[in-house]
């Protein structure tokens, strides 16, 4: 129903931003809100996929439409769910998801959080092949902004996006040692450290 949602963005959540259109609040969940820190209070577009439940409607964000693509190809995996998709498209090495998949790479897809080594096995059956047209598109931009709770919101939106307290525990030992300007860096450099374990 809805390609992209243009609007003021009014609050970033672990899980989820909110776009102010017209007095109407949207609540659009994303991997990681935190790479629209620096644009509070401003315009952006975002690129939506709405999914209807029985007991919700909601919207899922992408900030390119070739993400959106991926998230939808990875819908059509049995065993994937939106939840599941949203959280590996937070990992946003894109092109390494992509290239697990078409070398066969099971141990590396089951690193993502909600993924067991038979959802891998599905990931690579399904789509092995079918991503071609998506490996050379550039799918991340670097935002900039300035927080003092940066690693605490980061290792919330691990939480929210489905590791367990334990890998999160050991992922915020190595980023204390860290002094990185804002929450979208500490969030990045958590999910390359949890995609190494």
């Amino acid at each position: 129903m809805y390609e992209y949602i243009t609007g003021r963005l009014t609050f970033i959540s672990p899980s989820y931003v909110v776009l102010d259109v017209n007095g109407i609040g949207y609540q659009i969940a994303l991997g990681n809100p935190y790479r629209y820190s620096s644009k509070m209070e401003q315009s952006v577009t975002i690129y939506v996929q709405q999914i209807i439940r029985e007991d919700a409607q909601l919207l899922y964000g992408f900030e390119t439409l070739a993400e959106k693509e991926l998230f939808l190809r990875l819908l059509s995996v049995s065993g994937i769910g939106p939840k599941s998709g949203l959280a590996i498209m937070a990992n946003e090495d894109h092109q390494g998801l992509i290239q697990a998949i078409e070398a066969g790479d099971v141990t590396y897809l089951t690193k993502f959080p909600g993924v067991g080594k038979k959802t891998a096995q599905q990931m690579v059956l399904d789509l092995k092949g079918k991503l071609a047209e998506l490996v050379d598109d550039p799918m991340s931009l670097f935002y900039e902004g300035n927080d003092d709770t940066a690693l605490a919101e980061a290792l919330e939106a691990l939480q929210a996006l489905g590791y367990s307290p334990k890998e999160i525990k050991k992922v915020e030992k190595v980023l204390e040692k860290e002094t990185l300007p804002n929450t979208d860096d500490y969030l990045r450099a958590a999910l390359k450290l949890m995609m190494k374990k």
